[in-house]
């Protein structure tokens, strides 16, 4: 059954998930909202998504919002096909769902900030708070020297495969280095650097940015 993903493939949610089913090789059609109109919070998108927010995704009857929610799904549903983005033991799974967290609470929030003042409010013809993106950036540089030193014992977040905790980060940290101008946040970290040129190299995430039109 294709799946039907709601939201512009530009947009780093909707990309979370379908990196995810391009990983899985699972057939999916996109289902294009304009966000800038705010099509997202209508009355017959609120049916779906109560909070106005993208993606959602459909197969038949069956709804499911909330992009990392939408990753562990068909990471499970289709643990046969693909990498094993899971882990193979409790324990495995366990430090993936630790690392989804991390990104989720520690990771994603800063981005978010920083993107928003930086480059989307500049883009709405509005200036951004440089002093919050600074404190923003601060912060970052902490948890990812967090990160280097989790990455200087293991290639990748939860060991040493490929997994949801890798692929959940892939969005923010393009719009860390090819939008806000943060490379250096990245390259200024040896690890850190080796394991997005690693993560960013991989078929399906290509195949995403030639979607997307990156």
């Amino acid at each position: 059954m294709v799946v039907k993903v709601y939201g512009p493939v530009r947009a780093a949610c909707p990309q979370r998930v379908l990196a995810c089913l391009l990983e899985k090789d699972v057939e999916f059609e996109i289902v294009q909202l304009d966000l800038d109109s705010g099509e997202q919070k209508q009355p017959h998108f609120l049916l779906k998504q109560p909070f106005g927010q993208v993606p959602v995704v459909e197969e038949g009857d069956f709804q499911l919002f909330e992009s990392r929610a939408i990753i562990r799904y068909y990471a499970s549903k289709y643990a046969d096909r693909g990498s094993n983005l899971l882990g193979n033991t409790f324990e495995e799974r366990a430090v993936v769902d630790q690392w989804l967290e991390v990104e989720a609470h520690n990771f994603n929030d800063l981005v978010y900030n920083l993107v928003f003042q930086l480059v989307i409010l500049p883009r709405m013809g509005q200036h951004g708070d440089l002093k919050l993106a600074r404190s923003c950036e601060q912060k970052l540089e902490k948890v990812l020297d967090v990160y280097e030193q989790r990455l200087s014992k293991s290639k990748y977040l939860a060991g040493e495969s490929f997994t949801l905790a890798d692929l959940s980060h892939l969005p923010g940290i393009r719009y860390l280095v090819n939008e806000a101008g943060m490379y250096h946040l990245v390259k200024e970290r040896e690890h850190v650097n080796a394991w997005w040129q690693d993560i960013s190299s991989r078929p399906a995430w290509k195949k995403l940015m030639e979607l997307a039109g990156f």
